[in-house]
C-alpha cells in the first residue's frame, strides 16, 4: 500500500508541475490516501487497491486537471456574486419595509403581517444563505479559500451592521419595523449576526472536504 500511495503522490506531483498550490495539495492528498488505505486493509491484491483509490479520489490525471481548471476560477466574481446577492435581499427588504409604512395597500399588510408572523423561518433561509457561501467557496477553492471566505464573509455583512448601527440609533424608526422590533428582538439579531462567521466556517469546512 505504501508503494501504491508513493507512485500516487508522485504521478500526482508531476502532473500538477509548476501548480503554485502543489505542496499543499499533495499533503492534502497524502492525508487522505493515508485514512482511506486503511480502510482497504483487508484487500491484498494491489489493482483492487488501486481501483478503489481511483474510485474515491480519481486518477492522478483527473486531479491535476481539476485544479488547473481550479486556477480559472476568478475569486472576484464569486465574492462579488455573494456580496451583491445580500445587497439584493436588504433591498428588498427596505424596498418592502418602506412601502408598508408609507402606501396604504391592504395585501402588502397581509404580506407584511405574515412575514412578520415567521421570524425563525426566514432567520433559517437567511442562514442556509450564508451556509451556502461558506460551502461553495469550500468546494471552488479547496485549502486556500478560507482567505476568500474571510473577506466575502466581511464585505457581505456591511449591509446587516450598517442596519442594526442605523436601527439602534434610532435613524431609521423602530416604529417601521413593529410589531418585531422589541430590545430582546436586537439582542437576538447581534448574536445572531455573531453565529452567522460559525455558521459560514463550518459549511466552508464541508465544501472543502467535498472538493477532495
Amino acid at each position: 500500500m505504501e508503494r501504491l500511495k508513493n507512485e500516487f503522490l508522485a504521478e500526482l506531483e508531476q502532473r500538477l508541475i509548476n501548480h503554485p498550490d502543489k505542496v499543499s495539495i499533495l499533503n492534502d492528498y497524502e492525508v487522505h490516501l493515508d485514512e482511506f488505505l486503511v480502510s482497504l486493509y483487508k484487500l491484498e491484491n494491489e489493482s483492487e487497491i488501486q481501483d478503489q483509490v481511483y474510485s474515491k479520489f480519481g486518477t492522478p490525471k483527473e486531479i491535476a486537471d481539476l485544479w488547473k481548471e481550479e486556477l480559472s476560477v476568478t475569486t472576484s466574481k464569486m465574492k462579488w456574486l455573494f456580496v451583491a446577492v445580500n445587497i439584493c435581499l436588504f433591498l428588498g427588504g427596505a424596498i418592502l419595509t418602506i412601502a408598508h409604512n408609507l402606501l396604504d395597500w391592504d395585501w402588502l399588510t397581509k404580506v407584511w403581517i405574515q412575514l412578520t408572523s415567521i421570524p425563525i423561518i426566514i432567520a433559517l433561509i437567511y442562514s442556509f444563505f450564508w451556509a451556502l457561501l461558506g460551502y461553495e467557496i469550500g468546494r471552488g477553492f479547496g485549502h486556500k479559500g478560507r482567505k476568500v471566505m474571510k473577506g466575502t464573509f466581511l464585505l457581505a455583512l456591511l449591509p446587516n451592521i450598517l442596519l442594526m448601527i442605523l436601527t439602534v440609533f434610532n435613524i431609521i424608526p423602530h416604529e417601521w419595523f413593529s410589531p418585531l422590533l422589541t430590545e430582546t428582538f436586537i439582542v437576538i439579531c447581534i448574536l445572531y449576526t455573531i453565529l452567522l462567521y460559525p455558521i459560514c466556517l463550518i459549511s466552508y469546512r464541508w465544501g472543502k472536504k467535498a472538493s477532495v
